[in-house]
């Protein structure tokens, strides 16, 4: 039983439930009684806020963009109710979960998630008898029809008997969380024996083991939901003690991990042992910890863990350095992008509302600080706000548009920076006008996921995937119809064998890992240097990437470009999305080409292009670039088993460089100028002295760029490039500041050093600051830093500032 002191204070925070306990009733009243109608009204009141975070609240159902999505959720509802159809196995004709050889094959997951969405379908109809301007509020049939399609699927398959098949999700997450959210809304029309058999239902398929060790099916995103799913059915059923047991059961969420499923110190999201995931379960987790907080805070059973701010911690470092301008990036959604009526856009608008409800339970200083960032973001999405989302929840919707309404709040601009994820292979490089990312894979990342059938074609966007969007343009570039319709082998940045490879390369929940252990960099916060050791999925292809993150510009380079598998390999310098029109025109070396679809072309020797409105590109030592204007034509079915057979068709404009079938030691160089016109691209091609390639080979990458005082190298091997020396394999980058101090900034992107020497030839007075990781450095005419065992830094970089002579 909850202590009288805390039950107190949420009966205060309750404000007219507080007040029908009064002093003198609750004197008159036996101890025991009293207890138990205070637990009970407790309940009570967290149902009714449960009620109002699934519908949303001060929001004029007259008003857009409530309207329509009111208008919508009563279509739906409307036409679930006129298709309800109970019979044996089913209580739609289209969702039937009768399955005639129950196990764990795919056939069967398919049957377990028609139970789900069932379901799902019954708690839409709640939603639209429960809200206002549905047109079947407070309708008396679709409560009945609720009722009665909650009474026929615990009857037919839901309950305590039943032993599950399929997916463990539906019967464990989405099914009970659906099922519980119903409840929430029906409640008082439920009756006791109803309430017990939904909850001994739940209390089958999602018992209290679940939370006996945080592992398997039982971590991140998916422990946040079990856990919720259980507080739910605790609610509905009145039961402290679950509810007590589920609460506790988030704090292992919390702390940082270093390997496996979870956050990390860097701001990395990992789920299903090595996928990035902050778009996707990432984002879930994110969804129900922020509804329970909201729901539990000032209760009987706060989330108060003292890891807790950790969690806050993760809108700045994890959360926000993958949106931009309004979209989630691709590169942390893994399957999801893969899903039929999804996007960059639409994964990011339940997250901005999630963010707005996170905050108002962090500090002021914190609160005030995201509802500013969440406001800039909506209002620079040209291309899909959230408030036009015709399937954004009432409950998000009102919290979005009452932050826009909010004229205290003034939007933030998008940050400077550069941030390095070095325990999920990803890179972000933020600059003003424009933002990019890259895509990598480990011996510790895979290089995609593939499983439910989703994501059949994304095995090559772990292989160098360089995205990029600028702050006016380019939006689009991965939301309208790209996964379907684009080349899986020449995505933009990649290196990659035209080897053919099957539909879910790796076999169902295979997540493949390339045995490469350099992959990674270092950054002092604005610039970066990024290397990848990349081995081709199910290939022979190898080959060494880097790229140096500048100001206005990224240099791409690669070298040791070898393959045995007996196809060209290629790598794509860029691969435009133009709609279903767009046609902009491409100038190669100063002469305007053709438009029309179809042409294709290869210049030898070419030295500089652009693509009017998006990018100019540089080729500082000429390179054999073809370039291909085509349309394609793709269905998201042979993307994602769960998607439509129509087919669409897009244009695209690639740019790339083809090595040749089975090269020895190719390599490549370009330079990506993010949103420079055709003129400043020429300008830059003809100045020479601007970028110093000091080397591209399998042992060393390394450029200097005298305008910034930056030199960066990515060392494969040991050995000396400019003047930096390293003794080991390393990533090293040097900053000298106007103020006549400087950085440098040492990683080991592999974890094996047990011992890095880096010398730089330049006169240094004096260390201002070094690391632990630094055994000795030693200022004078060379500083020599000497570092100690490096693996257990997990790649990240080590900052050492020095004062010059």
């Amino acid at each position: 039983m909850p202590s009288p002191l805390r039950r107190r204070s949420f009966l205060q925070a309750a404000g007219g439930t507080a007040l029908a306990l009064g002093a003198t009733a609750a004197a008159a009243v036996p101890a025991r009684a009293a207890d138990s109608t205070a637990a009970s009204e407790e309940f009570a009141a967290l149902r009714a806020k449960w009620r109002d975070l699934v519908l949303g609240t001060g929001f004029s159902p007259t008003a857009e963009p409530f309207r329509t999505l009111l208008t919508n959720l009563g279509t739906a509802a409307r036409g679930h109710l006129a298709a309800m159809a109970p019979a044996q196995g089913s209580l739609w004709p289209d969702a039937v979960w009768l399955d005639p050889e129950p196990d764990l094959d795919a056939e069967s997951y398919a049957f377990s998630a028609k139970m789900n969405d069932s379901y799902n379908r019954l708690s839409t109809m709640a939603q639209a008898w429960a809200q206002p301007g549905t047109g079947l509020t407070g309708d008396p049939a679709v409560l009945q029809a609720v009722l009665t399609g909650l009474d026929h699927v615990n009857a037919q398959v839901y309950n305590d008997t039943q032993t599950r098949y399929g997916n463990w999700w539906n019967w464990q997450i989405g099914g009970p969380q659906a099922l519980m959210d119903t409840c929430v809304l029906v409640y008082d029309h439920l009756t006791p024996e109803q309430i017990a058999a939904y909850c001994r239902a739940v209390d089958h398929f999602v018992p209290d083991s679940v939370f006996d060790s945080y592992t398997g099916t039982s971590t991140g995103a998916n422990r946040v939901d079990l856990c919720r799913s259980v507080i739910l059915r605790s609610l509905v059923g009145e039961n402290a003690d679950r509810v007590a047991r589920a609460t506790a059961a988030l704090d292992p969420v919390f702390p940082y991990v270093t390997s496996s499923d979870g956050f990390y110190a860097d701001g990395s999201f990992v789920q299903h042992r090595n996928v990035p995931y902050i778009g996707g379960y990432g984002s879930v987790l994110h969804d129900g910890v922020g509804r329970l907080m909201a729901l539990l805070r000032g209760s009987s059973w706060p989330v108060d863990s003292p890891d807790a701010q950790l969690f806050l911690d993760t809108v700045d470092k994890a959360i926000a350095p993958f949106v931009y301008n309004g979209l989630m990036m691709d590169n942390v959604s893994s399957r999801g992008i893969s899903r039929y009526g999804t996007s960059e856009h639409t994964r990011a608008h339940a997250l901005l509302a999630t963010i707005v409800l996170i905050g108002q339970g962090a500090s002021e200083t914190e609160n005030a600080r995201w509802r500013a960032m969440v406001k800039g973001w909506m209002q620079r999405d040209y291309f899909y706000p959230p408030l036009r989302n015709p399937g954004l929840s009432l409950v998000r919707a009102s919290l979005l548009q009452s932050l826009l309404d909010d004229t205290s709040v003034k939007p933030a601009p998008e940050p400077v920076e550069h941030r390095l994820f070095h325990h999920m292979d990803r890179v972000t490089h933020r600059r003003p006008g424009w933002c990019a990312a890259v895509s990598m894979a480990s011996n510790r990342i895979a290089h995609y996921e593939f499983g439910n059938g989703e994501h059949a074609r994304g095995y090559h966007t772990g292989a160098g995937w360089l995205q990029w969007y600028g702050d006016d343009f380019g939006l689009e570039q991965y939301s309208d119809a790209y996964w379907p319709t684009v080349d899986p082998y020449r995505l933009p940045g990649i290196t990659a064998s035209r080897k053919p490879l099957a539909d879910g390369e790796g076999g169902n929940w295979g997540q493949p890992m390339p045995d490469a252990a350099w992959v990674g960099g270092t950054t002092d916060g604005e610039f970066g240097a990024t290397g990848q050791h990349l081995k081709g999925i199910a290939s022979t292809m190898s080959a060494r990437k880097s790229w140096f993150w500048l100001d206005d510009a990224i240099v791409c380079l690669g070298a040791g470009i070898a393959s045995a598998d007996g196809y060209p390999v290629e790598t794509t310098v860029d691969n435009r999305a133009l709609g279903t029109s767009g046609e902009p025109a491409l100038t190669v070396d100063g002469r305007v080409q053709p438009s029309g679809q179809g042409w294709r072309e290869t210049f030898s020797g070419a030295r500089w292009a652009h693509v009017a409105g998006q990018a100019g590109y540089l080729f500082p030592q000429g390179i054999r670039l073809g370039a291909v204007r085509e349309e394609r034509t793709g269905t998201w079915r042979s993307i994602n088993t769960g998607g439509p057979t129509d087919p669409v068709t897009r244009r695209y404009l690639t740019l790339y460089t083809d090595h040749g079938t089975d090269p020895a030691d190719a390599g490549y160089a370009y330079v990506m100028l993010p949103g420079a016109s055709a003129r400043t691209t020429a300008l830059r091609a003809a100045d020479a002295g601007w970028l110093q390639l000091l080397a591209n080979s399998a042992a060393q990458q390394g450029v200097r760029v005298p305008r910034l005082g930056l030199t960066a190298v990515n060392f494969w091997a040991p050995g000396t490039v400019g003047k930096l020396t390293a003794s080991a394999p390393a990533s090293v980058l040097v900053r000298e500041h106007r103020d006549g101090t400087a950085t440098v900034v040492v990683s080991d992107p592999s974890r094996q050093a047990r011992s890095l020497e880096v010398v730089w030839e330049k006169q240094v007075a004096e260390v201002l600051s070094k690391p632990s990781t630094v055994a000795s450095a030693t200022p004078g005419a060379t500083l020599r830093l000497v570092f100690g065992d490096l693996s257990g830094s997990y790649g990240a970089p080590q900052r050492i500032r020095v004062r010059l002579t």
